[in-house]
């Protein structure tokens, strides 16, 4: 589940670059010089990759894509704060507005949502998908069978009641305009699954039924290049949980390092039997049809490129899909060696013990980035106990709650193979160290972001349990065999709480636990204070690729 940021009101200890980081813009004298160190939370890189070995077709083909991707970026602006342009020209400032860009809307994803242009109050928790004024208990009152879908919008109607629209018609000429740029790329395309994914994506754009489509994606075994494209994730509705937001990725295959991959995907039904927990919130068996694979992303569009970048995709989220044939994990190895080189490291040679800090290794990210994303295919996808699918029984609550169980399933993945002889890859310490490393760099995205939440939950966790230890020099040193049975301990937690649909065992976990303890708000405070970057921003577009 991409990148990678659903929205928690709860009141939480934030980190921030300065204390004024936390109050809304009040002169336009004040605004250029706080943009300047809001944009130090995000270094730049160029998005690119070696497109030589693609063939005329494909690269016609790629123009294309970036053109639909747009179309993508332009809905999800409406999804979350409006029309675009209405929105930008508003902004006098360049600075204010590049972050505005950066943000898709007047919040800043990375600090909680404070609003940084004036005149913004707090961001509506339902974006755009709902009437701003609408109460929860409105919307429970409200009966009808299709707004809970992923795929509409609610608004009111002429006497003040709730309707539903669906995207197809609230989107109207965007999706049609897209699916014609899919069609016309489905023509160029020469591999034959990568063409009939394209044609029924176009068909389930118009249609708000992306089944077929979603099972023709994984079909695709050999095309060198790839797109996810649609309405996706639902981090953005902070309200319920239910609406997806429209987004696109552009992917170009690594084929040396997918090969790597490949083998893992059959292990996945013995490791589904072997989970720590009782039997019943194991008993669904994940599809077969499991593809592992590496790939440089071109392009981010929409909600996959609103502040912290997703460096894996793990789709399609359709319980329906999942269970009868599996899903695709895609690792996105250019955006992940960026985070790795430009975050991760920089935090190591701060907050890491320097007899442990051999332990960190891009190897190791890269796995737990993988296993992480097989993880969210694991466990449990409905309830068992009649309470429906999990994610909508854990409502607001469910991303982040399923981001916390694909991380530290991920590190129980990676070392059940290592105990089956099957990933030597990298030594196990490699993995447990850098793995708390990634909790000191997701932790960063606040209270606001799934994976910041879920970092927060485990962080508090592994410091009850005695997983690690902070030294007299301000590092942390990782105790291997206690984070061992923490990890083993907390899938038990999660998968539990998934299988019972527990809202209110979610709830009160991350209103009592989401919240990032003193000390460690003071190590973060070093961190911020060095200068080390949150996320990555990039550098992206056809031209950056080298097509004109």
């Amino acid at each position: 589940m991409k990148k990678g940021l659903l929205i928690f009101m709860a009141a939480v200890a934030v980190f921030l670059f300065n204390s004024c980081e936390n109050q809304p813009e009040t002169t336009g004298e004040q605004a250029p010089e706080k943009t300047t160190y809001r944009m130090k939370k995000y270094a730049t890189v160029k998005l690119t990759t070696d497109i030589s070995h693609l063939s005329e077709n494909q690269k016609e083909m790629l123009k294309l894509l970036f053109e639909a991707a747009g179309v993508m970026d332009d809905i999800f602006w409406m999804e979350n704060v409006g029309e675009k342009n209405a929105f930008l020209n508003s902004i006098k400032d360049p600075g204010l507005k590049k972050y505005a860009e950066i943000n898709y809307g007047a919040w800043d994803e990375l600090n909680n949502l404070a609003p940084f242009i004036e005149g913004y109050g707090p961001k509506p928790a339902g974006a755009e998908f709902y009437p701003h004024d609408m109460t929860k208990a409105e919307f429970e009152a409200f009966d009808h069978p299709d707004k809970t879908s992923l795929y509409t919008l609610i608004r009111r109607d002429e006497q003040g009641k709730l309707k539903v629209v669906w995207y197809r018609e609230a989107f109207k000429p965007q999706v049609e305009k897209a699916a014609g740029l899919l069609r016309q790329a489905a023509e160029l395309a020469e591999d034959e699954g990568f063409k009939n994914y394209l044609n029924l994506r176009a068909e389930a754009l118009l249609t708000d039924d992306y089944f077929a489509s979603d099972m023709a994606w994984l079909d695709m075994k050999n095309n060198l290049i790839d797109m996810v494209v649609g309405p996706i994730e639902n981090y953005t509705d902070g309200l319920f949980g239910y609406k997806a937001a429209h987004e696109a990725f552009i992917l170009v295959k690594d084929v040396e390092w997918s090969d790597k991959l490949s083998r893992f995907a059959s292990f996945l039904p013995q490791l589904q039997k072997e989970l720590p927990v009782d039997p019943v919130y194991k008993q669904e068996t994940p599809g077969l049809d499991v593809d592992l694979n590496a790939y440089d992303v071109v392009f981010y569009a929409g909600d996959c490129n609103m502040a912290g970048k997703t460096i894996a995709i793990n789709l399609p989220n359709d319980e329906r899909v999942q269970l009868e044939k599996g899903t695709r994990k895609l690792q996105l190895k250019n955006a992940m060696r960026a985070k790795f080189d430009e975050i991760l490291v920089p935090i190591s040679e701060m907050l890491i013990a320097p007899d442990q800090r051999k332990y960190i290794t891009f190897d190791a990210f890269f796995s737990n980035t993988m296993f992480h994303e097989v993880s969210h295919g694991m466990g449990v996808k409905n309830t068992i106990n009649g309470k429906g699918p999990a994610r909508k029984a854990l409502k607001e609550k469910y991303s982040a709650i399923e981001e916390g169980k694909a991380d530290i399933l991920g590190l129980y993945l990676v070392d059940k193979l290592h105990q089956m002889g099957e990933f030597r890859d990298t030594d196990l310490m490699d993995n447990y160290v850098t793995f708390m490393a990634g909790i000191f760099r997701s932790v960063r995205f606040g209270a606001s972001s799934a994976h910041g939440m879920a970092n927060m939950l485990r962080f508090n966790f592994f410091l009850e349990k005695g997983a690690f230890v902070r030294n007299e020099d301000g590092t942390y040193s990782t105790d291997f065999e206690k984070m061992k049975e923490a990890s083993g301990l907390l899938t038990q937690k999660i998968l539990k709480m998934q299988g019972d649909g527990d809202y209110e065992a979610a709830r009160l976990w991350i209103e009592t636990q989401g919240k990032i303890p003193a000390q460690l708000q003071a190590d973060l405070d070093r961190v911020n204070d060095a200068g080390i970057p949150v996320d990555i921003v990039f550098e992206q577009g056809p031209e950056v690729l080298g097509l004109k």
